[in-house]
């Protein structure tokens, strides 16, 4: 994959680094820009070469929701869409980018440098880890325009925050500033603007020289745990115990552990 005006990419040591480069729209995704960012998602899934996900902004802004101007949710002449249309476009958009981060085999590392509105605040909350500038902040923006959020946002939020939390933040569509994210468990981190890009750098490249399939049956199953009886999910952790043990990682982490030293962890 290319990289686009609007759309960075890059890999290197192990890091794919995706970078919305629309600082002027604040990172809007167009739909062309989504179709790209779910293409990276799945090429970074299956590329050997590529052990950790980087997703950031440029600019002052993290993304600020989806391209309303290049969305074709309404038409022009102010018709009422057809019974179906919006219901399909969700499924075929914002849905599928929300789940391409979740299904992305890699662990993804949102760099919040900014705001995190609508569909960006959710791709946020997608991600596997949370970084955040002490500038940025989190917006669930749909109220204010009327809307019901889309891309996954109440699943993801409920998940992340309980129910009456994600009401709040959902019926009032207040700015909820970094800091307080953090005490919500939205983010993992948040450090000081000038520190971002670093510590970013130092989790991705952390991840990048860790267990890879280890770390994409761990995700999985993290991801599952909300969602089965407990039967299913210890069904589930014993399957992916059994995977992982067939990898030159898992047997190089044992051994490091025997000769009392670091495991040196080639992805495979």
């Amino acid at each position: 994959m290319m990289s686009a005006d609007d759309l960075l990419y890059e890999v290197e040591d192990g890091v794919c680094r995706l970078t919305l480069n629309r600082p002027r729209a604040l990172n809007a995704i167009t739909p062309d820009m989504r179709e790209r960012l779910i293409e990276a998602f799945g090429d970074a899934s299956g590329n050997p070469g590529v052990r950790a996900v980087l997703l950031t902004g440029t600019g002052r802004a993290f993304c600020s929701g989806a391209d309303l101007r290049a969305a074709a949710g309404v038409q022009e002449d102010g018709a009422a869409p057809r019974a179906g249309d919006i219901a399909r476009l969700l499924r075929d958009g914002a849905q599928r980018l929300v789940a391409a981060v979740l299904d992305c085999e890699r662990p993804v590392i949102a760099v919040v440098n900014g705001t995190a509105a609508g569909i960006g605040c959710h791709l946020a909350l997608a991600c596997d880890l949370v970084l955040a500038a002490d500038g940025a902040r989190f917006i669930e923006v749909f109220a204010r325009r009327g809307l019901v959020p889309d891309g996954g946002g109440a699943y993801l939020l409920t998940r992340l925050a309980g129910p009456q939390r994600a009401k709040e933040l959902m019926f009032f569509g207040d700015d909820l500033p970094a800091a307080e994210a953090a005490r919500l468990g939205l983010v993992n981190r948040v450090v000081a603007d000038d520190e971002l890009a670093s510590t970013a750098e130092h989790w991705a490249r952390r991840l990048a020289a860790g267990p890879t399939l280890a770390h994409a049956l761990t995700k999985r199953l993290v991801n599952r745990a909300l969602e089965g009886d407990r039967a299913s999910c210890f069904e589930a952790e014993a399957l992916a115990q059994e995977i992982n043990m067939t990898t030159r990682d898992a047997r190089e982490g044992l051994r490091a552990f025997a000769e009392g030293r670091r495991a040196s962890f080639e992805g495979r």
